[in-house]
């Protein structure tokens, strides 16, 4: 074939270009004749560490990820950037309202808001090259591209180069994540009104925002440019914040918000919201009906939720049923109704949570290897990382008595806890609920400095089916932040805490 390739460089441009594309196309399908065991499409959470399993278990594999680099929305523009802003802006008002309590003076304190986004953008960046290096380490094929579904058996991959190839596949395992869920009457353009992804690439910190929805992230976000200095206003349709959370464990999580200068708007919907020479002008209502009124911000967060993203997949084509929701349909053993094709993550039923992702992506490359995964939905975590966290594991009250429990409720402030006490962050609380009759632990739920950290106790008590005189029973370092989960126990299994 060379002698033509030269033929059509020397007669023209146009032709040599047909041909070349044509040559590299052979080359790309010639590359994937070799069935793979799985072709993953996502290289989020879910999907990048379902590769790596399939890997490590001696599967050959290969991943789709059409954004350039791995890590899905998680690591890109979400979970970890989200993170490194948050920690930031509670350093900075750490030392600008609480050194001086620890007898530290620092002057005036200020921020260089460039230098915490340069911060962040490094952290990402880092994470995400490393994930490269384990798909080699565990000889993962990366395909830079976005997949779509042939059959049962075969991947179209348009390469982010122009090129197009095609992967035959024992297996297929849809990774994809989800979306941002869109709010009608309330356009984002990601400069003014944002997504969550617009609020981690802000240029400047906006003297009023508003963030309509107070779920996790929106709070999260809210969070980080209080402290940094923003008017922030959260507006919720709903009359609690964070709905899911423990209704005892949400009242003083909302309390403590609002003493640190957020404000709400509960009970209340956003109709229509546009900018307006600059500002983003907002059209709202009380949800259950009434007068209207309009409210201005420099930058509007529209944080409803999200919604699986299966656009472009092809699952019509090949007869992968979806609900109402337009989540997959999974069995289970994450297969869908085609069953050759297996789906994990935001894209299924369940929480959407990264972690959740990636045990489904465990589970499900270990039963395409043979073997008896399995997800524990009952003792997966949630955590909301604000200041304080907020973690959760199992049931909440409400929950427990719903499905006919007769509980027992420990709880124990941070208070009274002394490294709590030493460190001067006692705003927080623990809370164990159990069977009255068996003790058998049901939930527990952490406000309070690394509750998120610390809630990995009760994920292994419940995975483990302890009870609460377990955890009670159980030795504790101290001085430490986790001896309120013991004392919370106590209170639980006695009916008294030791230090209250």
């Amino acid at each position: 074939m060379a002698l033509p390739v030269q033929t059509c460089s020397r007669r023209g441009g146009q032709a040599y270009r047909y041909l070349t594309a044509f040559l590299n196309q052979q080359r790309s399908y010639a590359s994937a004749a070799a069935e793979k065991d799985v072709v993953v499409i996502g290289g989020g959470p879910g999907g990048y560490v379902a590769a790596i399993k399939a890997g490590q278990l001696g599967l050959s594999v290969a991943c789709v990820e059409g954004r350039g680099t791995l890590g899905g929305t998680c690591l890109n523009v979400g979970c970890i950037p989200s993170k490194a802003l948050l920690n930031s802006s509670h350093m900075y008002a750490d030392a600008k309202h609480h050194f001086k309590n620890y007898g530290i003076n620092v002057g005036e304190v200020s921020y260089d808001f460039s230098a915490i986004q340069k911060q962040k953008d490094t952290a990402v960046a880092g994470l995400t090259k490393g994930i490269e290096g384990l798909f080699k380490k565990n000889k993962v094929d990366y395909l830079k591209g976005w997949g779509k579904l042939v059959s049962g058996n075969e991947v179209e991959v348009a390469g982010l180069d122009g090129a197009t190839t095609r992967l035959r596949a024992k297996n297929i395992l849809i990774a994809t994540g989800s979306e941002v869920t869109p709010l009608p009457g309330v356009p984002i353009d990601e400069e003014k009104i944002v997504s969550s992804t617009g609020a981690l690439a802000l240029k400047s910190v906006p003297r009023e925002m508003v963030v309509i929805g107070a779920g996790y992230i929106g709070l999260e976000m809210g969070s980080v440019y209080q402290r940094l200095g923003a008017q922030v206003t959260v507006v919720e349709f709903l009359d609690n914040i964070v709905p899911t959370m423990d209704a005892e464990v949400r009242r003083a999580f909302h309390r403590s918000l609002e003493k640190q200068g957020l404000k709400f708007k509960m009970a209340t919907k956003v109709t229509k919201g546009e900018v307006v020479d600059g500002r983003v002008k907002l059209t709202l209502e009380p949800a259950k009906g009434g007068a209207a009124e309009s409210m201005e911000c420099d930058v509007c967060l529209v944080s409803i939720g999200r919604r699986p993203f299966t656009k472009g997949l092809g699952l019509e084509n090949v007869g992968v049923k979806t609900d109402s929701r337009g989540r997959v349909e999974i069995d289970s053993h994450f297969r869908t109704s085609v069953p050759s094709v297996y789906a994990i993550g935001d894209v299924v039923p369940g929480p959407m949570l990264a972690h959740k992702a990636e045990e489904d992506g465990v589970a499900a490359v270990e039963i395409m290897a043979g073997k008896h995964g399995h997800v524990n939905y009952a003792t997966v975590p949630s955590i909301c990382y604000t200041h304080p966290e907020v973690a959760s594991v199992g049931m909440t009250e409400d929950e427990a008595k719903g499905k006919g429990h007769e509980v027992k409720v420990g709880k124990f402030p941070l208070m009274a806890n002394s490294r709590a006490r030493a460190v001067g962050d006692t705003d927080g609380m623990v809370k164990v609920v159990a069977d009255k009759k068996t003790d058998k632990l049901l939930g527990v739920h952490i406000m309070g400095p690394n509750a998120g950290e610390m809630i990995h106790e009760a994920a292994l008590a419940l995975e483990y089916g302890a009870s609460a005189e377990d955890i009670a029973r159980t030795c504790h370092g101290h001085p430490t932040l986790s001896e309120a989960v013991k004392e919370a126990a106590l209170a639980a299994s006695f009916g008294k805490a030791i230090h209250m």
